[in-house]
């Protein structure tokens, strides 16, 4: 099995954010074959969805840290990703989270994993703000936002995404206390 080395693992009560793996692209794929991944630049074909795939280990080499996969915890089933993003043409750093197993939907996975990338990006990477862009209409990932004490701070068009609006994360010393 191939795997990528020096990725850190995060564990939750219920969930592991960890490198992604091979294994993990099927549900990434059907994730975003769906009309569910419409706000993440889907739905696209298994050849967009694959470069997207590895638009995200290679976020790995290039800058240092990604999205991790958020494996559940007990059978290490990919339930989606989480975690610090950078890609070029963003305003800035983001956290960034997508459930990819609709049966992972509603659960609160999704909360739990921001949070715990929340922490390493300003634990680990030394982050001191973070940003999440969340595209119109998109109104389950804004209560998220706002859940994790995100306030709106702008709006960002995208040449791929369109109009994103930006939510500013509380910072380190409020965001970890």
């Amino acid at each position: 099995m191939i795997r990528l080395f020096g990725i850190p693992e995060i564990e939750t009560e219920r969930l592991r954010l960890r490198a992604p793996m091979p294994s993990d692209y099927e549900v990434f794929a059907e994730f975003m074959l769906s009309d569910r991944s419409r706000f993440v630049g889907g739905p696209v074909g298994r050849s967009l969805s694959w470069r997207g795939f590895c638009h995200m280990t290679g976020h790995w080499v290039h800058r240092g840290y990604s999205m991790f996969v958020v494996a559940d915890k007990a059978t290490d089933a990919a339930l989606g990703m989480a975690g610090p993003w950078y890609p070029e043409g963003w305003p800035e750093p983001e956290i960034g989270w997508s459930i990819w197993d609709a049966r992972a939907e509603g659960k609160g996975f999704a909360y739990e994993a921001a949070r715990a990338a929340r922490r390493f990006a300003y634990q680990v990477l030394g982050w001191s703000t973070a940003i999440s862009l969340i595209v119109e209409g998109n109104d389950r990932s804004e209560a998220l936002a706002r859940r994790l004490g995100c306030r709106r701070d702008g709006d960002f068009e995208h040449d791929l995404f369109g109009s994103s609006r930006i939510f500013r994360h509380p910072g380190p010393a409020e965001a970890l206390a």
